[in-house]
This record gives C-alpha cells, sequence and structure tokens, in this order.
C-alpha cells in the first residue's frame, strides 16, 4: 500500500496520487504505459563536467562528445558562477559560439544559497539572480536551475540540523517568492531541484513549495539520485513513482547521475550506481518530459560513454512504451 513520508505532502497530493494509480488500473494500464513518447536530448552540464579552457574550448570538448545542449555558468566564461555584472557582449557571444556547434543552451546555472542563515546573503543572491536572468533571453534560454539551499552557511550543499525548523521553511519561501517575481519580470522559468541536504529534500516538500508559491514561472528540476533518504533504496520504485504523480507536470528540467548508497546524494556516474534508469526513464517519457536530460557527477573524458548508456536506454524505454 501506497504511504507518504510525512514532508509536509498535503492531502489533496495524496488523494491525486491514488486516484491517478486507480484510474490506470481501471482502464488496464500502469503508470508506465500511459503515453506516447518522445526522445529528450542529452546534455551535460558544462562547468562542472569540462572544468578547464576557454568557453569556446569547452563546447568544442561538448560537441565532440556528442552532446545536443549544456546547461551554461558563467564561470564557463571566466566570470563568477553568479556575477554582479555580465559584460554586455558576453550573452550573444554564448549564443552564437553554442549555435555554431549545433549545441542549444538548455538552461543556466543560478544556485545560491536560499535559505542562508543570514538575510543578507540571501539578498545578494537575489540580487545576482535578477542580473543572470536579464540576459537570459540574448543567451537563447528562458530555463535557471536553481536549489533552495540550507541553514549550513559554509556549503549550500551540506545538510543542517535546522534545515527542517519552521524558520528555515518561512526563510526560504520567502526568497524563492521574491526569485519567481524576478524570474516573471524576466519571462524566465526558474528548476528548483528537490535534494536530501536542502530544506527541500522530498517530492512531497517540492510539492508543497510549488503550491505555497503558486507561480507558473517556478518549476522543477528532477534527479532521482539526490531522493532516497538513509533506508529507503529498498522502496526506490515506490518513491520515484511518487515523484512523478506529485511533480511529473512541473518538471522543465532532468539530471542524469547516480548513487551507490542512500542517506546522501548521489556522486556517482550514471549507469555505474543503483539508480533504476529503465524505471527513471520510463517515467520521464509517460509524463511527456520533452527537455533535456542533463548528466553530471562525471569528467568529459567520461561523457561519450555516458551519452551512448542514455541513448540505449532512452531507446528501450520508448519501445517499451510503443
Amino acid at each position: 500500500m501506497y504511504q507518504s513520508r510525512s514532508d509536509g505532502c498535503s492531502d489533496r497530493n495524496r488523494r491525486e496520487f491514488l486516484g491517478m494509480t486507480g484510474t490506470l488500473a481501471a482502464s488496464g494500464q500502469s503508470l508506465l504505459q500511459a503515453a506516447t513518447p518522445t526522445i529528450p536530448p542529452i546534455g551535460i552540464l558544462l562547468g562542472t563536467t569540462i572544468r578547464t579552457g576557454t568557453l569556446e574550448a569547452r563546447l568544442d570538448a561538448a560537441n565532440a562528445a556528442g552532446v545536443a545542449c549544456v546547461q551554461m555558468s558563467m564561470d564557463c566564461a571566466g566570470l563568477p558562477q553568479m556575477p554582479d555584472q555580465i559584460p554586455a557582449d558576453l550573452p550573444g557571444r554564448i549564443r552564437r559560439e553554442a549555435a555554431a556547434r549545433g549545441i542549444q543552451i538548455a538552461s543556466v546555472t543560478g544556485t545560491f544559497n536560499m535559505t542562508h542563515p543570514d538575510p543578507e546573503q540571501r539578498k545578494l543572491g537575489l540580487r545576482r539572480l535578477k542580473v543572470l536572468a536579464a540576459v537570459c533571453p540574448e543567451i537563447g534560454t528562458s530555463a535557471i536551475h536553481i536549489c533552495t539551499g540550507t541553514r549550513n552557511p559554509a556549503s549550500m550543499w551540506s545538510p543542517h540540523p535546522d534545515n527542517g525548523s519552521p524558520e528555515a521553511w518561512r526563510d526560504m519561501a520567502a526568497c524563492v517568492r521574491e526569485a519567481a517575481e524576478i524570474a516573471r519580470q524576466a519571462k524566465a522559468v526558474l528548476a528548483f531541484e528537490p535534494e536530501m541536504s536542502n530544506v527541500v529534500d522530498s517530492a512531497g516538500k517540492a510539492r508543497r513549495l510549488l503550491d505555497e508559491i503558486g507561480s507558473p514561472h517556478l518549476k522543477v528540476t528532477i534527479d532521482p539520485a539526490n531522493l532516497f533518504h538513509r533506508g529507503e533504496l529498498p522502496r526506490m520504485k515506490e518513491i520515484l513513482e511518487e515523484a512523478f504523480a506529485l511533480l511529473g507536470k512541473e518538471i522543465v528540467l532532468a539530471h542524469a547521475k547516480d548513487l551507490d548508497r542512500d542517506g546522501e546524494t548521489g556522486h556517482r556516474v550514471a549507469g555505474q550506481g543503483v539508480l533504476d534508469y529503465d524505471l527513471y526513464l520510463r517515467l520521464l517519457l509517460v509524463n511527456h518530459y520533452t527537455g533535456p536530460i542533463l548528466l553530471h557527477s562525471l569528467t568529459g573524458e567520461q561523457v561519450a560513454g555516458c551519452v551512448t548508456f542514455l541513448k540505449a536506454k532512452l531507446a528501450w524505454a520508448q519501445r517499451s512504451l510503443a
């Protein structure tokens, strides 16, 4: 029987999940047989995968590895990841150089600690987000990847005992609300990632945040390797199906990496851990996902092999749903 974690997921969401599964069962379908799929493009997080070289050299390497798209980070062009200002000619240069290599800019990195205990740090992050969002049209994308952050002041990717407090949620939600307004004004979309070390550490909390903010400019990045709390790996199928039942229609970016244990975020190369990629990719296709699948937690030398792995898995998933 389906059971949700007590993480803020509302009764309405549980009823919707049960209603979905009941309707599909009555029609003889499963969650994995409800749509005709379209194959998404495969890309990388450029800044964390190809770590050295000029912008052009990094795009050359991505092109040689066979990716169709990238998530751009401003540090690929010699700036801080979240700069205070962006040279006027840089966004057009990024767009031209990517297009010249047949690469789409799928998204840009806009992460900062939205739950930092110092409110001035949150305000600084919002000012820098506004700078980044303003140039997205010139770069050629509308998607900005963000994280909800943590009370840990040293690292926005590290957990903290206070992450589950009402105060942490209040500060995070207020920051996300301001960020969503920045995105609205820039005609951009923010995609936050449920991640174990952050305040939003589950699909249920992600659904709660979406409902609370209520903005069409706030969407989701899904990375299933980041969803499994300690002791939850045996429930992988249930947790993945719950995540897509709650968030499937809100997903605009998808990540591809792997994990070898629960209780922490995954850091393995896609296909080299225990994540059920057959299930993950089928759920993406069932939910009509056509956005990018972005590889990360790998080196430039590993990209080509991982692209081949994902293409084979996607082709199988498409055939299985035909």
